[in-house]
């Protein structure tokens, strides 16, 4: 019942031709996807099934299966495509894109709040937040400042993959209190952001991410809230 992940390697990936593996009430599993499944606080894609008889089947939601399977959820009262039908999968990249700025963008805030434990988080369509353990957040005015400069500088952000067992040795590397790196194949993937050594940021994430921090284009601090007595909630939107 695997899909392959097709995201996972290439977050630019807006379409693929996929075969039906399984149908049902609960959505469509394909062998490969450019879907990306809910998780780790990015939403699922959505976007598009194409039939071979040109027929359109809207994906309303994509989340994680049984066994490795990406479930594709259609609208309601759709016809399921038949296991074994080859389709065409597209996603809908204007909003994925959206989704790709606004995560590495809180990748950049990690980087702004450094040694402070990540409570929380949810990237939305152009919009997202972060909570730290803080006992105060930094100055708004000083965050702008900082995530400009950071998106100014184009970055690049690559991936890379470390052993469990390494990871086990560096647990730095995990920002998130909230949501643990998923463990059982042997491996974890990381974002780097920043070529230099040591790089802007550099932690565990299954998400999917723009190639430069350039590419984010212009994001503001909106607001800074209290949420507990070591709680800061920090939100950011983008403004294109």
């Amino acid at each position: 019942m695997t899909t392959e992940p097709l995201f996972r390697d290439d977050a630019y990936a807006r379409e693929t031709t996929a075969r039906v593996v399984s149908a049902g009430a609960e959505g469509v599993v394909l062998d490969r996807t450019v879907f990306y499944a809910a998780s780790g606080g990015q939403p699922g894609d959505t976007g598009r099934i194409l039939r071979a008889d040109g027929r359109a089947l809207a994906v309303t939601d994509t989340v994680k299966g049984a066994e490795g399977a990406i479930l594709h959820r259609l609208a309601e009262g759709a016809a399921p495509p038949a296991p074994g039908e080859t389709v065409t999968a597209v996603i809908d990249w204007d909003r994925r894109h959206r989704l790709m700025r606004m995560h590495t963008a809180m990748h950049l805030l990690c980087s702004l709040i450094p040694g402070a434990a990540v409570t929380g988080g949810a990237i939305g369509d152009g919009k997202g937040r972060l909570d730290f353990d803080l006992p105060e957040a930094p100055p708004k005015e000083a965050l702008n400042e900082g995530l400009a400069a950071l998106i100014a500088a184009d970055h690049p952000v690559t991936t890379e993959w470390i052993t469990e067992q390494e990871l086990d040795a560096n647990p730095g590397l995990v920002r998130t209190l909230s949501v643990k790196p998923p463990r059982g194949a042997g491996r974890v993937r990381l974002v780097r952001i920043g070529a230099g050594d040591p790089p802007v940021d550099l932690q565990p994430c299954g998400g999917t991410h723009v190639r430069g921090t350039g590419e984010i284009g212009r994001i503001t601090v909106g607001k800074v809230e209290n949420k507990g007595r070591q709680n800061r909630r920090i939100a950011l939107a983008l403004e294109a």
